[in-house]
Order: structure tokens, then C-alpha cells, then sequence
């Protein structure tokens, strides 16, 4: 594997491997870390090597999480697709709409996809008067990318619904110059449907290190 030193990671990115579908392996690291560790930039390392120096360094990595992303060519189809007119942009006008949602929703749910109305921007698709999908996004580290979460409601499963939300959430972040992110753990199967079902391709798998922030 390469090693990549990033002198703008923070604390809890500080430490990150990186699996490329294609076969690649990198290994981030904050500048304090590299020392820690005796890496150096552009480095070519073993994998058991590095193991054995994290272990030796009482540094865990978190369980690896799938990585999504939009191809070029399915940005183009995904900007240019008719939105559903049951799906639009939720501000703090709908306060109590989401309020009402999130006591619906399941509490791990609510936990692992990070769905909040104050992200910097949240799409939401409704069932007659009631918000059954929501989806939400922030930029990612001072990037370009938009972390995308998103739930649906347990009885409105199966309908579609969160594929036309992450579709509309997903074409707006791409019109502001963002690229969409969309990760999930890799025993999470109905969110590794949902990413692909949406026009999402497998980029890769991600562990980062284990912190207490």
C-alpha cells in the first residue's frame, strides 16, 4: 500500500485506510501520526507492517464502511431527471414536520445515518401531508464531497421512496459544484440496495481511526 501524509487531517481523520474496488491500498495519516508511526509520504508499505505499528501504537481502526460515489456520466442523467413532485428541499419551516418524523423514526436509525434539518442542505418526500423520507447532507472536511444520510420510515420501506430522495438530494448538491458521498456500513445491505438503486457506483471500503470524539 501508498502511504498519503495530509498535513490538514484532524485528530479524528488522522488515521484512515483506504481499499480501492481496483485493488489499491492508502493509508492516510496526519503529519503528527507519520511521525508517530516513522511513515513518510509516498511511501510503499506492507500491510502486515502497518498492522504491527498501529497495534504497536495503541491505534484501532473503526469497522470498514462501503464508499459510494456518482460516475461522471450518471451525474449527467441524475442532474437532468424529472424530480418527483412529492420530493423537495425541507428548511426550518418544517420544523415540526421533521420533528414529527424523527419520532418515528427507529433510534439506531437515527444514530448511524446522522439525518439532521440544520445540515447544510436536506431534501424530504411525503405521503400526502406526512414526511416519510428524509435525507441530509454536509461537505465533508472542508471538501467538495456532501455526506449523505438518509432514512425512511419503517411502513413506507420497499415504495422507492428513499431512491427518489437521495436521486433529488443528490442532483441539487451536484448543480452547487458538490459530488455526492454516500456511505454505509458493509452488513447494511438495504443501504447498499438503496446507494446502488440510486445511480451509485462502489468507490471502495474506509476504516478510520477509533476516537473519542
Amino acid at each position: 500500500m501508498v502511504v498519503s501524509v495530509d498535513p490538514t487531517l484532524s485528530a479524528n481523520r488522522s488515521v484512515s485506510l483506504l481499499r480501492v474496488k481496483s485493488g489499491a491500498l492508502v493509508l492516510s495519516l496526519s503529519t503528527a501520526r507519520a511521525n508517530e508511526l516513522g511513515f513518510t509520504d509516498g511511501e510503499r508499505v506492507d500491510g502486515g507492517e502497518v498492522a504491527a505499528r498501529l497495534r504497536g501504537a495503541g491505534i484501532s481502526l473503526n469497522d470498514p464502511d462501503h464508499l459510494f460515489y456518482v460516475t461522471l456520466p450518471d451525474q449527467v442523467a441524475l442532474r437532468d431527471a424529472a424530480q418527483g413532485s412529492a420530493t423537495r428541499q425541507l428548511t426550518t419551516v418544517d420544523a415540526a414536520l421533521f420533528e414529527e418524523f424523527t419520532g418515528e423514526a427507529p433510534e439506531v436509525d437515527l444514530d448511524e445515518a446522522f439525518v439532521e434539518l440544520d445540515h447544510w442542505l436536506v431534501f424530504g418526500t411525503f405521503v400526502g401531508d406526512k414526511l416519510v423520507c428524509v435525507a441530509s447532507m454536509y461537505p465533508w472536511s472542508g471538501t467538495q464531497l456532501a455526506d449523505l444520510g438518509v432514512i425512511t420510515l419503517p411502513a413506507f420501506r420497499g415504495q422507492g421512496l428513499g431512491r427518489e430522495t437521495v436521486r433529488a438530494i443528490s442532483a441539487e448538491a451536484l448543480g452547487r459544484g458538490y459530488e455526492p458521498q454516500y456511505r454505509c456500513q458493509l452488513d447494511n445491505a438495504s443501504s447498499v440496495a438503496l446507494a446502488r438503486a440510486a445511480g451509485f457506483t462502489q468507490f471502495g471500503e474506509w476504516e478510520v481511526i477509533v476516537t473519542d470524539e
